[in-house]
């Protein structure tokens, strides 16, 4: 069995390349997977060929895709301009899928989010996989735009590929200029933190969680299908309380009170759970307090993905 995953080097992308080399995920034990990345890949293994390249190069893929079983496409940008998000997020995926075609590729699963719906609402009401999309920021204009090129390259051109849509992710190792881990990083260094999108209750789901949802609809899920992810609600002066437990500080990134009537971002995923037996297993006052951990640990990593990240925005 072998599986290319694209965005390798990525958060939700390396600890799926992890899991898959640990043997987490049934029926993949012993998979070969070939990490493709703009970025340098940190796994190194003798199951693992680490690609440096681009998802948008017609001709790389064109020589990269005969003989793998499937693909896993987690590539994207969050962190740019208008241009290079439609060039990334919207042509990168409209490549990949059609090459695709004719490849021998048998299963593929485009990784996507719930920011395709837009900004949360004052409603109880969950979204469901046939709710409208309604983007408003570029990324997830962006994000929308790849999950109808997805749909279109199942519809029009037969390819066996099943879109997911997953809650807010978190965990180890995730970049320190996502908010989790500003929030945290910043506690852990005593600052005061920048709030978290005001009063809005998001799901949150563990990396984890999500990895093993994106390989059970990969094995298991329904060509031309989306599948939601959801996670845990949490609002935003809870988080903020939990994070200044687990860190020993008071500074927070939330003083306010949540309004009785606070806007939601919450996602039905009774497809998944359903169809597939999928449901999350780390609660998320565990999976927190085992982040927070992880970043204490680890100073150097965080400290060297922040100047690394700040670089780069120097150059650019």
């Amino acid at each position: 069995m072998r599986i290319l995953v694209t965005g390798a080097a990525g958060f939700a992308g390396s600890h799926f390349v992890r899991s898959l080399l640990a043997g987490a995920y049934r029926g993949w034990e012993g998979a070969r997977v070939t990490a493709l990345d703009t970025r340098p890949v940190p796994e190194r293994h003798a199951r693992v060929e680490a690609v440096r390249g681009d998802v948008g190069d017609p001709f790389l893929l064109r020589d990269l895709l005969p003989g793998h079983d499937a693909v896993v496409h987690f590539a994207d940008t969050t962190r740019a301009d208008t241009a290079e998000l439609v060039r990334t997020n919207v042509l990168g995926t409209h490549t990949l899928l059609d090459a695709i075609r004719g490849s021998g590729v048998e299963r593929t699963v485009v990784v996507s989010t719930a920011d395709v719906y837009g900004p949360p609402v004052a409603d109880d009401a969950p979204r469901t996989e046939e709710h409208p999309l309604n983007p408003v920021t570029p990324y997830a204009t962006s994000r929308a735009a790849a999950d109808l090129v997805a749909r279109s390259a199942w519809h029009t051109h037969g390819v066996d590929l099943s879109v997911t849509r997953s809650a807010v992710c978190y965990g180890p190792r995730q970049q320190p200029d996502r908010p989790l881990p500003r929030l945290v990083t910043a506690l852990l260094e005593d600052v005061r933190p920048r709030p978290y999108d005001g009063a809005a209750v998001r799901e949150w789901l563990h990396v984890d969680d999500h990895c093993r949802a994106v390989h059970l609809v990969l094995n298991r899920g329904r060509a031309g299908e989306t599948y939601h992810v959801g996670g845990e609600p949490v609002a935003p002066a809870a988080l903020a309380e939990r994070l200044r437990a687990l860190t020993g500080t008071r500074a927070g990134g939330h003083d306010g009170a949540v309004p009785p009537r606070a806007v939601r971002a919450v996602l039905d995923d009774g497809r998944i759970r359903e169809e597939l037996g999928w449901a999350p297993t780390v609660p998320f006052e565990r999976g927190l307090a085992d982040t927070v951990d992880w970043y204490r640990d680890h100073p150097g990593w965080w400290t060297a993905a922040r100047r690394a990240r700040e670089a780069a925005t120097a150059a650019a």
